[in-house]
């Protein structure tokens, strides 16, 4: 099956860069090209694409805006293509949580517009084609219960481990503002550019009521806080210290499961680390990391639970949990809190 993209930006040389790139792939069809919002709306409208790549960074329009409308009226699979100015990365992650699906970075680490991407954009094409936008059906609580849940959390969960890919972002927002502001302390590995990863944990802390950080090297992991993994090369780890406390650890390797950060190599030291005094969360995300670092948590007797497909942008990783056996509760994203915190069947 060929993959329709339209491309959205402003600048010519972008447009024909992008072009360039998907071209040469035999699966992916840029059926056009507009160079801002309202031609990008009219061709959303007349060609019906698979997936859009949008700048969110033109001038003269707000693409914030248009992404949200494109969310609301017409669910696409967008794929964000971004600069790496300090506004272009908080727009980014702005963008990623009001649905978009991935991001693209313009210039390479040394702020550079690079030539070749190594087949990137193509892959994030691939992916995002893949994604199938739900309306799950609301569980929503009263904000007397949901403060009522926040006051009876349990005081033997010593960590909260997370995984989350393909529409991690928007997935971690409902999630985190269901969080207690003394929640355990709780690491995230999400499946991003680790140059948007500061944005992100803003945007994250906005919505979470506990504080959300970036992870660093023998940080002490404390209750009320929540730690991004934002390191390219290196995997997100736990470790237990002599006297009980608990310490992130972030530590170089190679790919476990295809990534790094990965997923999978968080899970198995909350196993290894902390057995039963562990919770561990699969959110949205394709392919498999994660599933056997779940298996591992769940065996080790930590409580583990998995997004259901209903409300999963991509259900592959919690469906590679699932079938594995390791998801203790397969549950909506706006009931994992509740699971997380209280451990409730």
């Amino acid at each position: 099956m060929t993959i329709r993209v339209l491309i959205i930006d402003d600048s010519p040389t972008m447009r024909a860069i992008l072009l360039a790139r998907l071209r040469e792939q035999h699966d992916i069809e840029v059926v056009g090209t507009a160079s801002n919002a309202v031609e990008g709306r009219e061709m959303i409208k007349r060609l019906d694409p698979d997936v859009v790549t949008l700048d969110i960074e033109m001038p003269g329009m707000n693409g914030l805006d248009f992404l949200e409308k494109i969310m609301t009226l017409r669910p696409t699979p967008v794929i964000v293509v971004s600069g790496m100015t300090r506004d272009g990365s908080e727009a980014t992650a702005r963008a990623l949580g009001l649905g978009a699906v991935d991001c693209y970075a313009k210039y390479d680490p040394a702020g550079r517009l690079a030539l070749q991407d190594g087949g990137e954009l193509a892959a994030m094409v691939r992916t995002a084609a893949q994604v199938r936008f739900h309306r799950p059906v609301s569980h929503a609580v009263s904000r007397a219960v949901a403060d009522e849940s926040r006051r009876s959390i349990r005081r033997d969960t010593r960590l909260i481990a997370i995984g989350s890919s393909t529409g991690g972002v928007e997935a971690l927002q409902v999630l985190l503002r269901d969080f207690a502001a003394d929640c355990p302390p709780t690491l995230i590995v999400q499946h991003v550019n680790p140059r948007f990863a500061p944005a992100i944990a803003v945007t994250l802390d906005q919505a979470c009521p506990a504080r959300v950080q970036i992870a660093g090297q023998d940080m002490p992991l404390r209750a009320g806080n929540v730690y991004l993994a934002a390191e390219a090369e290196c995997h997100l780890t736990v470790r237990a210290g002599p006297g009980g406390g608990l310490h992130a650890r972030l530590r170089r390797g190679e790919p476990v499961s295809g990534h790094i950060p990965s997923v999978d190599a968080l899970f198995a030291s909350a196993a290894a680390e902390l057995g039963g005094g562990a919770v561990g969360i699969l959110l949205t995300g394709m392919g498999q990391d994660g599933a056997r670092g779940l298996l591992a948590m769940s065996r080790a007797g930590a409580h583990t639970i998995a997004q259901d497909e209903d409300s999963c942008t991509v259900f592959g990783m919690p469906r590679a949990a699932i079938s594995l056996g390791a998801a203790r509760v397969v549950a909506p994203l706006d009931r994992i809190a509740r699971h997380a915190l209280h451990q409730a069947a």
